[in-house]
């Protein structure tokens, strides 16, 4: 785990307390050096988003990513309730980038 994505690990738990958390570092489908940590997928299921819009529950994992944005190119945001995910967890795959080499 680099640098970025465990301090991304570490907000996101010190503010949600997820009972899931997913972090997946996505820049090796994409045209980064080796060893990049540009493109993120977060998946986050925590009772803090109880009826909670999704673009609100986003807006608040901006927030609380705060600076370490200016650092990521690209990020998947997947978020629930527990009851959500219990009964529909949708989960992307993220295309490779069209600009890989």
């Amino acid at each position: 785990m680099g640098k970025i994505e465990n301090t991304i690990k570490n907000l996101l738990i010190d503010k949600f307390n997820p009972s899931l958390l997913s972090i997946t570092n996505e820049s090796y489908m994409h045209n980064v050096p080796e060893g990049s940590e540009s493109h993120f997928k977060i998946v986050l299921v925590s009772n803090s988003f109880k009826d909670v819009p999704k673009i609100k529950q986003h807006q608040k994992i901006y927030k609380v990513l705060g600076n370490i944005m200016n650092s990521i190119h690209a990020l998947s945001i997947y978020t629930f309730d527990e009851m959500e995910y219990e009964n529909n967890p949708v989960i992307i795959d993220s295309p490779n980038c069209a600009n890989k080499k």
